[in-house]
């Protein structure tokens, strides 16, 4: 149950991070407005997993934002051009998406400002913080800081709070904890490459750390995989 006038908007992009994130939130109190993107990603199946774990978790209201981000590219995950990788490598990976996460962050500062939420959740975790730039604890801060910057509400006093519970947890950690709060993991999709019903390649980065979270937990994988 959430506190009466207790509101967050949560990013939710239908994969485990983002569904655990939205569990916390709820859990905490939150009447949680949740927040996807339509933003020309390849593995677009996911936004049908938004709309189920957005359901299944009861949020106060659920929006899916169109926003082409594939008109820049310049990432595996949205240009066709670009490979996903199958295998592991060092530096920042070729799925990043350029400044992905500060404009979705943006967009849902700006939704919470006309909500009168202060409080704003993104799934962000240890794994990602490895290798993408705008997964890290000082981009979370600094974002903070600037939304208190940036807006009416914050310049007023009103200060904005972001909230990354996933930051320092490993993926099996992540697993275990949503467990824990009811989350169904067999209606989100994470791979990189799913096919148009869902189905995960069971190849990519993102698919393998999936697995190796669950192996971790010792808890059967309920994640749906391509015959091929």
């Amino acid at each position: 149950m959430s506190e009466t006038g207790k509101k967050a908007v949560v990013l939710l992009s239908g994969g485990l991070d983002s569904a655990t994130a939205l569990a916390i939130a709820r859990e905490q109190g939150y009447a949680c407005h949740a927040l996807s993107f339509d933003y020309g990603q390849r593995h677009a199946a996911e936004l049908n997993a938004a709309r189920r774990v957005a359901e299944s978790l009861g949020v106060a209201e659920h929006k899916i934002l169109p926003l082409s981000l594939d008109a820049i590219g310049g990432s595996a995950l949205t240009d066709e051009a670009i490979a996903v990788p199958e295998e592991g490598g060092e530096g920042i990976p070729v799925t990043y998406v350029p400044a992905r996460n500060t404009v979705f962050l943006s967009l849902a500062l700006g939704w919470a400002e006309v909500l009168g939420a202060r409080d704003l959740f993104v799934g962000v975790n240890a794994v990602d913080y490895s290798g993408y730039p705008d997964c890290r604890p000082e981009f979370i801060a600094a974002f903070e800081a600037l939304a208190n910057l940036a807006t009416r509400a914050g310049v007023q006093g009103e200060r904005f709070r972001i909230h990354a519970p996933l930051i320092e947890m490993t993926k099996a950690e992540i697993i275990q904890a949503g467990q824990n709060l009811g989350v169904d993991y067999g209606l989100t999709v994470s791979c990189y490459q799913a096919d148009s019903e869902g189905r995960a390649c069971g190849r990519c980065d993102s698919c393998r750390f999936r697995a190796q979270g669950f192996a971790a937990v010792g808890v059967p994988d309920p994640t749906r995989y391509r015959d091929d």
